[in-house]
């Protein structure tokens, strides 16, 4: 090979990547997000003066023994399972609201670090984390009771509390009303609860009948408010409509 073909490969070698390094880059894609929206009303604390932990909470002497027994029924190294039953016994207690004393009280309770009973707490709706009224109103607007006029009850309860909203307490501190999801209580829609009784079967005349006795201090009787009895056919047994067969009835004579 000549100097000269030599020369001339060393120079090709050389201009390629500074070619290459001329040519335009091609441009990625941005990626795209939605703005996040914030929110701190179901998961995040904030002291305030009615809710921090300086104030202090334990359990009455009849609670803490039922404490105890709930306790027992789990070993020993498992006690952090009775968590769902105890910040039930501390809501109770603590006028139907779970704060976050209850919470970190629970904590040391069954030794394990608070944040994992804020997990509790802020993961199921049956824990109320702000003060309730004296009487608790659920209605359930899910589908079946949404089917059978559960819009109506809830206007009728709001509008009979004084034009309150879901979410909210009465003035006078008797009643806080919220929309909840399904309560169990398919068959009779639709319905609503108030502390642990189910009232069922509503129209809005029996809903403002059973509103009307809470606030006079009477306590209404749960319950289906129609004529029928639990959930049987609202249009009278079909079925199961002749006296139970007696013991045996049916046997060989030899087995009666």
């Amino acid at each position: 090979m000549t100097a000269a073909r030599l020369v001339g490969r060393v120079v090709a070698a050389v201009a390629r990547p500074r070619a290459a390094a001329t040519r335009p880059l091609v441009s990625a894609r941005s990626l795209h997000t939605s703005a996040p929206r914030r929110s701190d009303a179901l998961f995040v604390h904030r002291d305030t003066d009615y809710n921090n932990p300086k104030i202090p909470f334990e359990y009455t002497a009849e609670n803490m023994k039922k404490a105890q027994d709930i306790i027992s029924h789990y070993p020993p190294q498992y006690k952090k399972a009775a968590i769902i039953p105890l910040l039930d016994l501390g809501q109770r207690q603590n006028k139907g609201w779970t704060s976050i004393s209850v919470m970190n009280y629970v904590a040391k309770l069954v030794d394990v670090p608070p944040m994992r009973v804020y997990e509790v707490a802020t993961f199921y709706t049956m824990f109320n984390r702000e003060p309730i009224g004296q009487h608790f109103v659920q209605v359930c607007t899910t589908t079946p009771c949404m089917l059978r006029g559960s819009t109506e009850i809830l206007e009728t309860v709001c509008s009979h509390l004084g034009g309150i909203h879901p979410g909210q307490t009465t003035k006078d501190g008797k009643f806080t009303v919220v929309e909840v999801e399904c309560q169990g209580a398919c068959s009779n829609a639709p319905m609503f609860v108030v502390g642990d009784d189910f009232y069922e079967d509503l129209t809005s005349e029996s809903t403002k009948k059973i509103l009307d006795e809470f606030a006079a201090g009477r306590k209404p009787k749960p319950g289906p408010q129609s004529t029928r009895q639990t959930s049987e056919n609202s249009a009278g047994l079909t079925s199961l409509t002749t006296p139970p067969p007696r013991p045996g009835q049916f046997c060989s004579e030899e087995f009666r």
